[in-house]
């Protein structure tokens, strides 16, 4: 990931509304959330809501499922290891199999 990846990504989840819906998508975990649920859990606007998951996506954060005529929301689980692998690829001295077992422990890999 390149750092121009990871600003719009950090960018993304600098307002709270987006950090609150990305955070609830890691809990939804593999059946995800119709954004129209997202709306509902966090009450907030379906226009507001559809804005905001689309700067997610934007971000690699967020993937999207079309089902009909609604969009099934998921939390990027490669998009955030990415993320958390920018931020520590120098940790632990230049040594980053250091810190694998800590990345591994954050985010799980989906089976």
């Amino acid at each position: 990931m390149d750092i121009n990846i990871a600003t719009t990504s950090f960018s993304a989840l600098s307002q709270p509304l987006r950090l609150e819906t990305l955070r609830l998508l890691i809990k939804a975990g593999d059946s995800g959330m119709l954004s129209g649920e997202i709306g509902t859990a966090l009450n907030i606007r379906q226009n507001t809501m559809s804005t905001n998951l689309m700067i997610l996506h934007h971000a690699g954060l967020v993937t999207k499922l079309r089902e009909g005529r609604s969009i099934r929301y998921f939390a990027s689980i490669s998009g955030l290891r990415e993320l958390l692998s920018f931020l520590m690829e120098d940790c632990c001295g230049g040594n980053p199999q250091a810190c694998q077992s800590l990345l591994d422990s954050v985010i799980c890999e989906r089976v």
